[in-house]
């Protein structure tokens, strides 16, 4: 008979009520049971961290949401987003660090690299941590993402040096940027969200369009009903805009 698991978390409320249940369930631990632990204590830990830093996905991504209905739009931003984080990655691995940090060497198609813990890390180390706590499933989808372009920008920027590197990070910022001011203005027509919520626009951005998209192509919901009850928010948020819009014309 094959060996079920499971954990209730319906009554977990506490870390030390998580730990009591992890040390009392009685069955021989194996790699998918570790797996299944891990995932769960990201759960519980998501669920903490909503609570304490109120990460209401939500009222968060409707937010995102109602400044990004146009179908144009949308598609630009998921083509946009992602390389302005990559690159502000490339840039701040650049950054001197007041003391040595550990470092990971290896041999990369014959090229040497080197991945050095510094404020490049300590910067996408954030956003994993924002992201997981947000969602756990797209939460660790989008932390990978972040933690490859801290590599892919590591083995960019040894490449290129920083002579080379900063240029191409203007370009790429400047073209990702005009395009995204492009699609609010000519197709959204609605200013950009960073002119409400700066912090918001740059921190989560990367997220929401991932999260949208796997919405889009794979109708993913972190519970059910999410869906009905974001565009519930849109649509009223929507339609405070529209008529505070409709108070300020002549």
């Amino acid at each position: 008979m094959r060996n079920t698991f499971h954990i209730d978390l319906s009554h977990i409320h506490r870390v030390d009520t998580f730990i009591h249940v992890l040390a009392c369930e009685d069955t021989h631990l194996t790699t998918i049971h570790l797996f299944h632990y891990y995932y769960y204590y990201l759960f519980f830990l998501s669920k903490v961290f909503q609570k304490i830093m109120f990460l209401d996905l939500e009222k968060h991504f409707a937010f995102y949401a109602a400044y990004h209905n146009n179908p144009i739009n949308i598609a630009v931003h998921m083509i946009f987003v992602w390389p302005i984080f990559f690159t502000a990655v490339v840039l701040i691995n650049f950054i001197p660090t007041p003391f040595d940090l550990p470092s990971i060497s290896f041999c990369l198609f014959g090229h040497d690299v080197m991945l050095v813990f510094n404020f490049g890390f300590l910067f996408t180390l954030i956003y994993v941590v924002c992201y997981v706590c947000f969602d756990v499933k797209a939460g660790s989808l989008a932390g990978l993402l972040c933690l490859f372009c801290w590599v892919a920008g590591c083995v960019l920027g040894s490449q290129l040096g920083f002579q080379l590197a900063w240029k191409v990070v203007l370009v790429v910022q400047l073209i990702s940027w005009t395009a995204q001011f492009i699609g609010h203005g000519l197709f959204e027509r609605r200013a950009p969200a960073l002119l409400d919520n700066l912090l918001q626009a740059f921190l989560m951005a990367p997220f929401f369009v991932l999260f949208e998209a796997l919405q889009i192509f794979f109708g993913y919901e972190p519970y059910p009903g999410f869906r009905v009850r974001v565009a519930s928010i849109v649509d009223a948020e929507t339609e405070e805009w529209r008529n505070k819009k409709a108070e300020l014309l002549p």
